[in-house]
């Protein structure tokens, strides 16, 4: 039987919800785990530092607004370097990964051997099971590889565009599972298409939630801070796309004109930063790292493959707001594009005060400091685990690939394929803008 670490969440029997209730779901919050129990505790001192992993880090590549120190792993591993995975948009884009809403419940499930049901296919359908929900989903891997989810990626359709609440993975074809996610398209309740799509998979243009939101989805955890911080971000890249379009004897540059007019009224945030006046905003602040047609600069690329570089500390006008590291080059190298445009989208908001650039060293200790908190972990036996450590200050978030056939005893052995590095939730915002939050605000020590 397999083992499983999970967080015990709170029920309030949402198995089957109607579309008429989304607006009692507005409010709706993801349970954060006990503070007691198995996979719950105080990670403080020694303990807190099995969680240190030891960088340097490079000179950094400067994009405008946007700094990006690249970050290379004192030690590397074995088992990383010959594992193969599948990312989600390529699942999306080959039929591979099929996601519904919760109400359909129609993914694919293995045939029995023997069985005499199903389509002819080799494989049956489940019938449809409860409601629609706002917060899940149903996801199913027909790969013969394990699925990689990061949390902040985008799929967009059904009623309701959706991004990943956690980092997770999805083993080998794997049965119907149910997919945490949070709304980021508040107003809209009605279905687009029966399944999911990634946004940009497969195109230059690929990219996830900016730090500002997918803060609101892992360190708070709560639907309606998601919801205000997409709000958020819809207003400041409206802002910038109406301040780009110079005045012209009292009106607009007809030559921005097309820009204006292509930024889409909606509440979507997907629609909204893969409209081309957004994308045109997004890859002038992320160049050089991304080209203008929103491809990954090869040159950098192969220079960071080159240099072994496995993820990248972010910072904004000089204030370090995030941090994504991963297991190998190779991987970064998949999710470069959607990780920079994401950071560059951040840069985009106004009001941000001007501050000296954040040095290598303070970077440093930001990636590499142990972090003190509340720690919560699930996960499945020799598939994955993912922990979450909250601070007062910082938090961390760190998903493991367990290894079946790793020869070690230990249940535990295997390689962090994603570690995410942060701000606590209300500091990711106020820390470039120096707009303080409705909290207290902690002090930020380097």
């Amino acid at each position: 039987m397999q083992a499983k670490w999970m967080r015990k969440w709170v029920s309030s029997g949402a198995a089957a919800i109607a579309a008429t209730a989304i607006m009692i779901l507005c409010g709706w919050r993801l349970p954060v785990a006990a503070g007691s129990g198995a996979g719950a505790g105080l990670l403080s001192g020694p303990a807190a530092e099995e969680y240190r992993v030891q960088y340097r880090l490079l000179d950094p590549i400067q994009s405008g607004d946007l700094t990006l120190y690249p970050a290379v792993q004192a030690t590397e591993s074995a088992e990383a370097a010959h594992w193969r995975y599948l990312t989600l948009d390529e699942g999306l884009r080959n039929g591979d990964v099929v996601i519904e809403e919760a109400g359909k419940a129609r993914g694919l499930v293995r045939q029995r051997p023997g069985s005499g049901t199903g389509n002819g296919s080799g494989a049956i359908y489940m019938a449809p099971q409860g409601g629609d929900q706002v917060n899940t989903l149903v996801l199913v891997n027909n790969s013969s590889l394990p699925l990689v989810l990061l949390a902040g990626e985008i799929v967009t359709g059904g009623k309701q565009d959706r991004i990943i609440a956690k980092d997770r993975i999805v083993p080998p074809d794997s049965a119907p599972l149910d997919l945490s996610v949070f709304c980021i398209e508040p107003g809209r309740w009605e279905e687009k298409s029966p399944i999911f799509h990634g946004v940009g998979a497969g195109k230059p243009q690929s990219f996830m939630v900016e730090p500002s939101v997918r803060s609101k989805a892992m360190i708070a955890e709560d639907q309606r801070q998601v919801w205000s911080a997409v709000n958020g971000a819809i207003a400041a890249t409206s802002a910038r796309v109406q301040a780009e379009a110079a005045p012209v004897h009292g009106g607009v540059d007809p030559g921005l004109h097309g820009q204006l007019m292509a930024l889409p009224a909606t509440t979507s945030y997907a629609a909204t930063m893969a409209s081309s006046a957004a994308a045109v905003q997004v890859d002038k602040a992320a160049a050089p790292a991304v080209g203008a047609n929103g491809e990954a600069n090869h040159e950098i690329v192969q220079r960071l493959l080159k240099q072994r570089v496995v993820g990248v500390v972010a910072a904004i006008r000089g204030h370090i707001v995030w941090a994504d590291m991963f297991a190998t080059p190779e991987m970064l190298a998949a999710y470069w594009t959607k990780l920079v445009r994401s950071y560059a989208a951040e840069s985009l908001h106004a009001g941000a005060v001007e501050g000296p650039a954040a040095s290598r060293e303070e970077a440093l200790k930001f990636l590499s400091s142990a972090v003190e908190g509340h720690e919560t972990s699930e996960g499945t036996s020799q598939v994955y685990r993912y922990t979450e450590i909250r601070g007062a200050k910082e938090s961390l978030f760190v998903l493991r690939a367990l290894l079946s056939n790793s020869g070690s005893e230990s249940p535990e052995a295997g390689f962090d394929v994603h570690r995410t590095r942060a701000y606590a939730a209300a500091n990711v915002r106020e820390s470039i803008t120096g707009r303080p939050s409705s909290r207290p605000r902690p002090i930020i020590v380097y």
